[in-house]
């Protein structure tokens, strides 16, 4: 597909307006997408991070109207960097995702975390954020982080996934701080919602919703069926295991899923299924 042009704001929907950052990659597909909610005044989620045209992009939507908030799915850097400038410029608190601190060897959607990211409001489960006709409720949904939130927009029940459910491709999981039992969990609630649309921090407006997410799960209990399989024909390493599982999938992306295969096999382990044996892994019992 073409990519879609950065900086130009397109209107979703009466309460929602989306600019596409200029970060395109791998791991971010065409871009972080911020979404700027409300009319009279305004809520800015995830501006994505710290590029200059991305920023006179997100102020010529704002256009001079009150940023009541700038709202955080998590602080990896191609969501959160963003943020200070438009706090200092705007006098919009950061609010959202709790900071996090944790260090992380591998490869995520942005590489790293946000370091620097300092909320003024961390938002628990079903705490809200208001303006003018419009109220972002905060859902928690660890998984991709373990603080990662979605924020639903009560009046049109329109969901913000973040990098929990994305328009184009599964999320990363990397182990220690992703974790595929708490992701999966996630997943399992959102099912049991009845959002009428997603707005992901990556990829297109996602229509049916429940049934992607449903898809998802089947994916990753595919993926966990593959693992299994492969350790029942003996003792695997992951890099091994990657090959023979991801055939097809763009090289470039073999770090990010051997993250997700480990996340995969901590999930296996905490069951009883799998065991680690130095750097390669087992089923249970093998001997």
């Amino acid at each position: 597909m073409d990519a879609p042009p950065t900086g130009i704001p397109i209107q979703l929907e009466p309460l929602v307006t989306r600019v596409l950052a200029p970060n395109a990659s791998p791991y971010t597909y065409t871009g972080t997408q911020t979404h700027i909610v409300g009319t009279r005044d305004l809520a800015i989620i995830d501006p994505g991070p710290a590029d200059d045209a991305h920023h006179a992009a997100m102020l010529a939507v704002v256009g001079g109207r009150p940023v009541r908030a700038i709202v955080i799915t998590h602080h990896h850097r191609d969501h959160s960097p963003g943020a200070p400038r438009l706090k200092a410029e705007l006098g919009a608190p950061i609010v959202g995702a709790a900071p996090f601190a944790l260090e992380d060897d591998g490869p995520r959607s942005d590489a790293s975390f946000d370091h620097d990211y300092a909320p003024d409001r961390v938002v628990a489960e079903g705490e809200t954020i208001a303006g003018d006709g419009w109220t972002l409720e905060a859902i928690a949904t660890p998984g991709h982080t373990s603080n990662h939130l979605a924020f639903a927009l009560r009046e049109s029940k329109a969901l913000f996934p973040g990098d929990h459910v994305m328009g184009w491709a599964t999320s990363v999981v990397s182990p220690p701080d992703g974790d595929m039992t708490a992701y999966m969990a996630s997943l399992e609630k959102l099912i049991d919602r009845d959002d009428r649309i997603y707005y992901p921090g990556h990829g297109e407006a996602i229509e049916k919703p429940q049934r992607l997410v449903r898809g998802l799960l089947g994916h990753r209990k595919q993926r966990e069926g593959q693992i299994l399989r492969l350790l029942r024909g003996g003792t695997q390493a992951i890099p091994a295991m990657v090959e023979k599982m991801y055939v097809g999938v763009d090289r470039r992306l073999y770090p990010a899923a051997e993250r997700s295969v480990l996340a995969h096999l901590i999930d296996l382990e905490r069951r009883g299924l799998v065991h680690a044996r130095g750097d390669a892994w087992d089923v249970a019992g093998a001997a």
